[in-house]
Protein backbone atom coordinates (compact mmCIF):
# COMPACT_ATOMS: atom_id res chain seq x y z
CA UNK A 1 0.00 0.00 0.00
CA UNK A 2 0.50 3.81 -0.44
CA UNK A 3 3.60 4.17 2.33
CA UNK A 4 2.38 8.08 2.41
CA UNK A 5 -0.95 6.59 3.61
CA UNK A 6 0.25 4.14 6.12
CA UNK A 7 2.19 6.97 7.57
CA UNK A 8 -0.48 8.97 7.71
CA UNK A 9 -3.06 6.13 9.86
CA UNK A 10 0.24 5.44 12.23
CA UNK A 11 0.05 9.21 13.21
CA UNK A 12 -3.67 9.92 13.27
CA UNK A 13 -4.61 6.75 15.23
CA UNK A 14 -1.84 8.15 17.69
CA UNK A 15 -3.23 11.39 18.17
CA UNK A 16 -6.40 9.47 18.41
CA UNK A 17 -5.16 7.02 21.28
CA UNK A 18 -4.26 10.42 22.94
CA UNK A 19 -8.00 11.41 23.27
CA UNK A 20 -9.70 7.76 24.82
CA UNK A 21 -10.95 7.32 27.91
CA UNK A 22 -9.49 4.87 30.03
CA UNK A 23 -12.38 2.97 30.92
CA UNK A 24 -13.76 1.10 33.82
CA UNK A 25 -10.59 -1.36 34.45
CA UNK A 26 -12.01 -5.25 33.72
CA UNK A 27 -12.01 -7.69 35.82
CA UNK A 28 -9.25 -10.16 34.33
CA UNK A 29 -5.77 -10.71 35.78
CA UNK A 30 -3.53 -7.91 33.76
CA UNK A 31 -0.43 -8.92 36.40
CA UNK A 32 -0.68 -11.99 34.40
CA UNK A 33 -0.43 -10.64 30.67
CA UNK A 34 2.27 -7.92 32.13
CA UNK A 35 4.85 -10.22 33.57
CA UNK A 36 4.80 -12.70 30.51
CA UNK A 37 7.00 -12.66 27.85
CA UNK A 38 4.25 -14.86 25.71
CA UNK A 39 1.92 -13.12 23.28
CA UNK A 40 -1.02 -11.65 24.61
CA UNK A 41 -4.11 -12.49 22.55
CA UNK A 42 -7.01 -10.88 23.59
CA UNK A 43 -10.44 -12.32 21.54
CA UNK A 44 -13.83 -11.28 22.06
CA UNK A 45 -17.04 -9.91 19.78
CA UNK A 46 -16.76 -6.38 18.04
CA UNK A 47 -17.10 -3.45 20.20
CA UNK A 48 -16.72 -5.59 24.08
CA UNK A 49 -14.08 -3.45 24.99
CA UNK A 50 -11.33 -4.96 23.68
CA UNK A 51 -9.42 -1.15 22.38
CA UNK A 52 -10.21 -0.20 25.45
CA UNK A 53 -8.30 -2.59 27.23
CA UNK A 54 -5.29 -2.39 25.03
CA UNK A 55 -5.35 1.22 25.67
CA UNK A 56 -5.35 0.39 29.83
CA UNK A 57 -2.80 -2.23 29.27
CA UNK A 58 -0.24 0.50 27.19
CA UNK A 59 -0.46 2.84 30.39
CA UNK A 60 2.11 0.32 32.00
CA UNK A 61 4.74 0.79 29.32
CA UNK A 62 6.83 4.10 28.65
CA UNK A 63 7.22 3.17 25.07
CA UNK A 64 5.12 1.39 22.35
CA UNK A 65 3.73 0.92 19.07
CA UNK A 66 0.52 0.66 18.26
CA UNK A 67 -1.83 -0.04 14.89
CA UNK A 68 -5.50 -0.67 14.47
CA UNK A 69 -6.02 -2.47 11.39
CA UNK A 70 -10.21 -2.10 11.73
CA UNK A 71 -9.49 1.15 9.36
CA UNK A 72 -10.53 1.45 5.71
CA UNK A 73 -7.81 3.54 4.92
CA UNK A 74 -5.67 -0.35 5.57
CA UNK A 75 -8.13 -2.29 3.44
CA UNK A 76 -5.05 -3.08 0.93
CA UNK A 77 -2.38 -3.84 3.58
CA UNK A 78 -0.58 -6.81 3.54
CA UNK A 79 1.92 -8.97 5.19
CA UNK A 80 4.42 -7.76 2.99
CA UNK A 81 3.72 -3.95 4.17
CA UNK A 82 4.27 -4.91 7.64
CA UNK A 83 8.22 -4.18 7.02
CA UNK A 84 7.57 -0.58 5.82
CA UNK A 85 5.14 0.01 9.16
CA UNK A 86 7.94 -1.30 11.07
CA UNK A 87 10.14 1.33 9.40
CA UNK A 88 7.48 4.20 10.39
CA UNK A 89 7.59 2.83 14.10
CA UNK A 90 11.15 3.16 14.69
CA UNK A 91 11.10 6.84 12.84
CA UNK A 92 9.04 8.19 15.72
CA UNK A 93 10.93 6.26 18.64
CA UNK A 94 12.59 3.48 19.94
CA UNK A 95 9.64 0.49 21.68
CA UNK A 96 10.07 -2.75 22.51
CA UNK A 97 6.04 -3.15 22.95
CA UNK A 98 3.55 -3.60 19.86
CA UNK A 99 -0.08 -3.46 20.28
CA UNK A 100 -1.73 -4.38 17.43
CA UNK A 101 -5.84 -4.09 17.30
CA UNK A 102 -8.11 -6.39 14.96
CA UNK A 103 -5.26 -8.43 13.32
CA UNK A 104 -7.22 -10.80 11.96
CA UNK A 105 -7.66 -8.46 8.84
CA UNK A 106 -4.22 -8.99 7.45
CA UNK A 107 -3.74 -12.41 5.60
CA UNK A 108 -0.60 -14.65 7.07
CA UNK A 109 -0.08 -11.91 10.18
CA UNK A 110 1.24 -14.60 12.37
CA UNK A 111 3.90 -14.91 10.62
CA UNK A 112 4.89 -11.47 11.18
CA UNK A 113 4.22 -11.86 14.93
CA UNK A 114 6.46 -15.13 15.56
CA UNK A 115 9.12 -12.83 14.32
CA UNK A 116 8.73 -9.78 16.14
CA UNK A 117 8.57 -12.92 19.18
CA UNK A 118 11.75 -13.96 17.86
CA UNK A 119 13.09 -10.74 18.18
CA UNK A 120 12.04 -10.29 21.82
CA UNK A 121 9.22 -7.28 21.35
CA UNK A 122 6.50 -7.74 23.80
CA UNK A 123 3.37 -7.99 21.37
CA UNK A 124 0.36 -8.15 22.26
CA UNK A 125 -2.68 -8.43 19.75
CA UNK A 126 -6.80 -8.37 19.88
CA UNK A 127 -9.12 -10.43 17.05
CA UNK A 128 -12.87 -10.58 16.79
CA UNK A 129 -12.90 -14.20 14.93
CA UNK A 130 -12.54 -16.82 17.38
CA UNK A 131 -11.35 -19.87 14.73
CA UNK A 132 -9.37 -17.39 12.74
CA UNK A 133 -7.11 -16.62 15.78
CA UNK A 134 -7.18 -19.85 17.26
CA UNK A 135 -6.20 -21.88 13.66
CA UNK A 136 -3.44 -19.47 12.37
CA UNK A 137 -1.80 -19.24 16.20
CA UNK A 138 -2.06 -23.07 16.74
CA UNK A 139 0.10 -23.19 13.51
CA UNK A 140 2.91 -21.18 14.12
CA UNK A 141 2.91 -19.95 17.64
CA UNK A 142 1.85 -22.87 19.75
CA UNK A 143 3.01 -22.32 22.87
CA UNK A 144 4.26 -18.74 23.06
CA UNK A 145 0.94 -17.08 23.37
CA UNK A 146 -1.60 -16.58 26.13
CA UNK A 147 -5.17 -16.06 25.39
CA UNK A 148 -7.95 -13.91 27.27
CA UNK A 149 -11.52 -14.32 25.72
CA UNK A 150 -13.40 -10.69 26.56
CA UNK A 151 -16.92 -10.64 27.07
CA UNK A 152 -19.14 -7.62 27.32
CA UNK A 153 -19.51 -6.25 30.79
CA UNK A 154 -20.33 -9.32 33.49
CA UNK A 155 -22.68 -7.76 36.28
CA UNK A 156 -19.95 -7.15 38.80
CA UNK A 157 -18.28 -4.82 36.12
CA UNK A 158 -21.65 -3.66 35.29
CA UNK A 159 -22.53 -2.53 38.99
CA UNK A 160 -19.10 -0.94 39.31
CA UNK A 161 -19.72 0.97 36.17
CA UNK A 162 -23.00 2.39 37.95
CA UNK A 163 -20.90 2.90 41.11
CA UNK A 164 -22.48 0.62 43.01
CA UNK A 165 -20.46 -1.28 45.44
CA UNK A 166 -21.20 -4.43 47.41
CA UNK A 167 -18.60 -4.20 50.21
CA UNK A 168 -21.57 -3.68 52.62
CA UNK A 169 -24.83 -4.99 51.53
CA UNK A 170 -28.09 -3.13 53.28
CA UNK A 171 -31.27 -3.74 52.14
CA UNK A 172 -30.52 -0.23 49.91
CA UNK A 173 -27.63 -1.33 48.62
CA UNK A 174 -29.77 -5.10 47.41
CA UNK A 175 -32.27 -3.11 46.23
CA UNK A 176 -30.36 -0.62 44.30
CA UNK A 177 -28.64 -4.58 42.68
CA UNK A 178 -31.78 -5.94 41.89
CA UNK A 179 -32.51 -2.58 39.72
CA UNK A 180 -29.13 -3.20 38.09
CA UNK A 181 -30.14 -6.80 37.89
CA UNK A 182 -33.32 -6.10 35.61
CA UNK A 183 -31.57 -3.38 33.73
CA UNK A 184 -28.54 -6.01 33.20
CA UNK A 185 -31.25 -8.91 32.14
CA UNK A 186 -32.63 -6.79 28.99
CA UNK A 187 -29.68 -4.52 28.25
CA UNK A 188 -26.90 -6.56 28.43
CA UNK A 189 -22.88 -5.79 28.88
CA UNK A 190 -21.64 -3.65 25.78
CA UNK A 191 -19.87 -0.96 27.61
CA UNK A 192 -20.80 1.71 24.75
CA UNK A 193 -24.09 0.94 24.77
CA UNK A 194 -24.25 1.59 28.41
CA UNK A 195 -22.55 4.85 28.50
CA UNK A 196 -24.89 6.36 25.77
CA UNK A 197 -27.78 4.73 25.99
CA UNK A 198 -27.71 4.69 22.53
CA UNK A 199 -30.69 1.97 21.02
CA UNK A 200 -28.81 2.00 17.67
CA UNK A 201 -25.75 0.84 18.37
CA UNK A 202 -26.49 -2.64 19.08
CA UNK A 203 -28.23 -3.06 16.04
CA UNK A 204 -24.88 -1.28 14.12
CA UNK A 205 -22.69 -4.12 16.54
CA UNK A 206 -24.50 -6.67 14.80
CA UNK A 207 -25.10 -5.93 11.39
CA UNK A 208 -21.07 -4.87 10.99
CA UNK A 209 -20.75 -8.43 12.66
CA UNK A 210 -22.95 -9.94 10.28
CA UNK A 211 -22.21 -8.22 7.02
CA UNK A 212 -18.05 -7.67 7.80
CA UNK A 213 -16.97 -10.51 9.81
CA UNK A 214 -19.18 -13.55 8.59
CA UNK A 215 -20.69 -12.62 5.05
CA UNK A 216 -17.90 -10.21 3.37
CA UNK A 217 -15.22 -12.66 5.03
CA UNK A 218 -16.52 -15.64 4.54
CA UNK A 219 -18.27 -15.01 1.31
CA UNK A 220 -21.90 -16.49 2.20
CA UNK A 221 -23.57 -16.36 -1.14
CA UNK A 222 -27.04 -16.83 0.15
CA UNK A 223 -27.27 -13.79 2.43
CA UNK A 224 -30.87 -14.46 3.64
CA UNK A 225 -30.72 -17.72 4.42
CA UNK A 226 -27.87 -16.67 6.86
CA UNK A 227 -29.64 -13.73 7.99
CA UNK A 228 -32.94 -15.99 8.60
CA UNK A 229 -30.64 -18.73 10.54
CA UNK A 230 -29.04 -16.07 13.06
CA UNK A 231 -32.94 -14.36 13.75
CA UNK A 232 -34.47 -17.55 14.07
CA UNK A 233 -31.68 -18.61 16.66
CA UNK A 234 -31.81 -15.54 18.43
CA UNK A 235 -35.20 -15.84 19.10
CA UNK A 236 -35.30 -19.32 20.45
CA UNK A 237 -32.04 -19.15 22.20
CA UNK A 238 -31.37 -21.28 25.09
CA UNK A 239 -33.54 -24.08 23.55
CA UNK A 240 -33.07 -27.38 21.65
CA UNK A 241 -32.46 -27.37 18.10
CA UNK A 242 -31.79 -30.63 15.72
CA UNK A 243 -30.15 -29.32 12.02
CA UNK A 244 -32.00 -31.48 10.57
CA UNK A 245 -35.55 -29.07 11.97
CA UNK A 246 -33.89 -26.09 11.22
CA UNK A 247 -32.93 -27.30 7.49
CA UNK A 248 -36.98 -27.92 7.20
CA UNK A 249 -37.82 -25.01 9.00
CA UNK A 250 -35.95 -22.52 6.83
CA UNK A 251 -36.10 -24.53 3.64
CA UNK A 252 -32.23 -24.68 3.60
CA UNK A 253 -31.10 -27.48 1.60
CA UNK A 254 -28.17 -29.20 3.48
CA UNK A 255 -28.15 -29.55 7.48
CA UNK A 256 -24.42 -29.15 6.62
CA UNK A 257 -24.78 -25.41 5.36
CA UNK A 258 -26.62 -24.97 8.58
CA UNK A 259 -23.97 -26.68 11.02
CA UNK A 260 -21.36 -24.51 8.95
CA UNK A 261 -23.60 -21.08 9.23
CA UNK A 262 -23.94 -22.13 12.68
CA UNK A 263 -20.08 -23.08 13.24
CA UNK A 264 -19.12 -19.12 11.68
CA UNK A 265 -21.92 -17.03 13.96
CA UNK A 266 -19.61 -18.98 16.71
CA UNK A 267 -16.24 -17.72 15.40
CA UNK A 268 -17.56 -14.13 15.58
CA UNK A 269 -18.66 -15.00 19.45
CA UNK A 270 -22.38 -14.13 18.67
CA UNK A 271 -24.07 -17.13 19.63
CA UNK A 272 -22.49 -19.93 21.08
CA UNK A 273 -23.62 -24.27 21.06
CA UNK A 274 -23.87 -26.15 23.88
CA UNK A 275 -23.34 -29.52 23.54
CA UNK A 276 -25.52 -32.59 25.78
CA UNK A 277 -23.19 -34.40 27.81
CA UNK A 278 -22.29 -37.84 26.58
CA UNK A 279 -19.45 -40.06 27.37
CA UNK A 280 -19.63 -40.65 23.86
CA UNK A 281 -18.18 -37.86 21.47
CA UNK A 282 -20.06 -39.41 18.52
CA UNK A 283 -23.42 -39.08 20.33
CA UNK A 284 -22.41 -35.81 21.54
CA UNK A 285 -21.87 -34.44 18.16
CA UNK A 286 -24.79 -36.18 16.42
CA UNK A 287 -27.14 -34.98 19.60
CA UNK A 288 -29.58 -32.53 19.68
CA UNK A 289 -27.63 -28.73 20.55
CA UNK A 290 -28.43 -25.85 22.53
CA UNK A 291 -28.27 -22.14 21.85
CA UNK A 292 -26.93 -19.27 23.62
CA UNK A 293 -26.35 -15.79 23.08
CA UNK A 294 -23.35 -13.94 23.78
CA UNK A 295 -25.65 -10.77 25.79
CA UNK A 296 -28.93 -10.13 26.41
CA UNK A 297 -28.93 -7.14 25.08
CA UNK A 298 -28.07 -7.69 21.56
CA UNK A 299 -30.23 -10.88 21.68
CA UNK A 300 -33.74 -8.48 22.44
CA UNK A 301 -32.53 -5.92 19.95
CA UNK A 302 -32.26 -8.56 16.64
CA UNK A 303 -34.66 -11.10 17.60
CA UNK A 304 -38.46 -11.57 18.17
CA UNK A 305 -39.46 -11.23 21.47
CA UNK A 306 -43.15 -12.83 21.84
CA UNK A 307 -42.94 -12.35 25.87
CA UNK A 308 -40.66 -11.21 28.27
CA UNK A 309 -38.58 -13.98 28.66
CA UNK A 310 -37.70 -13.47 31.63
CA UNK A 311 -36.34 -17.39 32.46
CA UNK A 312 -34.73 -17.63 29.56
CA UNK A 313 -32.74 -14.43 30.09
CA UNK A 314 -31.49 -15.38 33.57
CA UNK A 315 -30.67 -18.64 31.89
CA UNK A 316 -28.35 -16.81 29.01
CA UNK A 317 -26.81 -14.53 32.06
CA UNK A 318 -25.89 -17.53 34.07
CA UNK A 319 -24.25 -19.67 30.74
CA UNK A 320 -22.37 -16.28 30.13
CA UNK A 321 -20.76 -15.80 33.12
CA UNK A 322 -19.86 -19.66 32.95
CA UNK A 323 -18.31 -19.21 29.93
CA UNK A 324 -16.40 -16.16 31.45
CA UNK A 325 -15.16 -18.08 34.29
CA UNK A 326 -13.75 -21.00 31.73
CA UNK A 327 -16.12 -23.51 32.83
CA UNK A 328 -16.14 -26.60 29.88
CA UNK A 329 -20.38 -26.71 29.87
CA UNK A 330 -22.91 -29.07 28.50
CA UNK A 331 -26.36 -29.72 29.49
CA UNK A 332 -27.77 -33.34 30.83
CA UNK A 333 -30.63 -35.49 29.86
CA UNK A 334 -31.81 -38.26 32.24
CA UNK A 335 -32.75 -41.95 30.89
CA UNK A 336 -36.17 -40.26 31.36
CA UNK A 337 -35.59 -36.86 29.74
CA UNK A 338 -35.51 -34.98 32.41
CA UNK A 339 -33.22 -31.69 31.48
CA UNK A 340 -30.32 -29.93 33.82
CA UNK A 341 -29.47 -26.74 32.43
CA UNK A 342 -25.97 -26.63 33.05
CA UNK A 343 -22.88 -29.45 34.28
CA UNK A 344 -19.40 -28.92 34.10
CA UNK A 345 -16.84 -31.06 36.40
CA UNK A 346 -14.28 -29.63 38.48
CA UNK A 347 -12.35 -31.13 41.82
CA UNK A 348 -13.43 -34.65 41.60
CA UNK A 349 -17.24 -33.32 41.53
CA UNK A 350 -19.90 -32.39 38.69
CA UNK A 351 -21.70 -29.36 39.39
CA UNK A 352 -25.36 -29.43 38.34
CA UNK A 353 -27.39 -25.94 38.25
CA UNK A 354 -30.48 -25.53 37.36
CA UNK A 355 -32.44 -21.86 36.56
CA UNK A 356 -35.40 -20.72 37.00
CA UNK A 357 -36.98 -17.48 37.79
CA UNK A 358 -38.22 -18.30 40.51
CA UNK A 359 -39.66 -21.60 42.48
CA UNK A 360 -42.47 -20.64 44.09
CA UNK A 361 -44.83 -22.07 42.07
CA UNK A 362 -44.95 -25.96 42.73
CA UNK A 363 -44.94 -27.47 39.72
CA UNK A 364 -41.82 -25.51 38.99
CA UNK A 365 -39.84 -26.49 42.29
CA UNK A 366 -40.99 -30.21 42.10
CA UNK A 367 -39.90 -29.88 38.15
CA UNK A 368 -36.58 -28.08 38.79
CA UNK A 369 -35.69 -30.61 42.27
CA UNK A 370 -36.85 -33.91 39.97
CA UNK A 371 -34.46 -33.07 37.54
CA UNK A 372 -31.17 -32.86 39.50
CA UNK A 373 -32.60 -35.69 42.00
CA UNK A 374 -32.91 -37.84 39.29
CA UNK A 375 -29.35 -36.37 37.67
CA UNK A 376 -27.37 -36.96 40.56
CA UNK A 377 -28.37 -40.66 40.91
CA UNK A 378 -27.47 -41.51 37.00
CA UNK A 379 -23.75 -39.41 38.12
CA UNK A 380 -21.69 -39.61 41.40
CA UNK A 381 -20.30 -37.00 42.98
CA UNK A 382 -22.61 -34.00 42.46
CA UNK A 383 -23.21 -30.68 44.09
CA UNK A 384 -26.14 -29.53 43.11
CA UNK A 385 -28.17 -25.89 42.47
CA UNK A 386 -30.91 -24.24 41.04
CA UNK A 387 -30.43 -20.40 40.61
CA UNK A 388 -32.89 -17.81 40.74
CA UNK A 389 -33.98 -14.38 40.45
CA UNK A 390 -34.18 -13.34 44.28
CA UNK A 391 -34.70 -16.51 46.49
CA UNK A 392 -31.95 -18.52 48.45
CA UNK A 393 -32.67 -21.27 50.62
CA UNK A 394 -31.17 -25.16 51.09
CA UNK A 395 -33.48 -27.77 50.01
CA UNK A 396 -32.69 -31.24 51.39
CA UNK A 397 -33.94 -34.60 49.99
CA UNK A 398 -33.11 -37.72 51.04
CA UNK A 399 -29.22 -37.78 51.15
CA UNK A 400 -28.78 -35.12 49.06
CA UNK A 401 -28.86 -30.52 49.38
CA UNK A 402 -29.85 -28.49 46.45
CA UNK A 403 -28.24 -24.84 47.10
CA UNK A 404 -30.97 -22.23 45.70
CA UNK A 405 -28.73 -19.21 44.67
CA UNK A 406 -29.78 -15.77 43.96
CA UNK A 407 -28.75 -15.03 40.60
CA UNK A 408 -27.11 -11.75 41.51
CA UNK A 409 -25.43 -12.84 44.58
CA UNK A 410 -23.66 -15.90 42.57
CA UNK A 411 -22.41 -13.69 39.55
CA UNK A 412 -20.75 -11.54 42.33
CA UNK A 413 -19.02 -14.65 43.39
CA UNK A 414 -21.59 -15.56 46.45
Amino acid sequence: MRLDILEEVVIDQSVNLDKKEIGLKRHINTDKVLKTKQITVISGIRRCGKSTLLWQLMQNFDAYYYLNFDDERLINFTVEDFRELMIIFKKQHDASTIFFDEIQNVSDWERFIRRLFDEYYKIFITGSNSKLLSSELATHLTGRYIKIELYPFSFSEFLEFNNISTEKLSSDTKSQILKCLDEYLNKGGFPEYLKYKDDEFIKRVYEDVIYKDLIARFKIRNINQFKKLSHYLFTNFTGEISYNSLKVILRIKSANTISEYISVLQEAYLLFELYKFEYSLKKQYTSNKKIYAIDNGIRNTVSFRFSEDKGKLLENIVFTELKRRQKEIYFYKTKTGKEVDFLYFENNTYCLFQVAYDINDLKTREREINSLIETSKEIENTELFIITYNSQEKITFDDKTINVIPVWKWLLGG
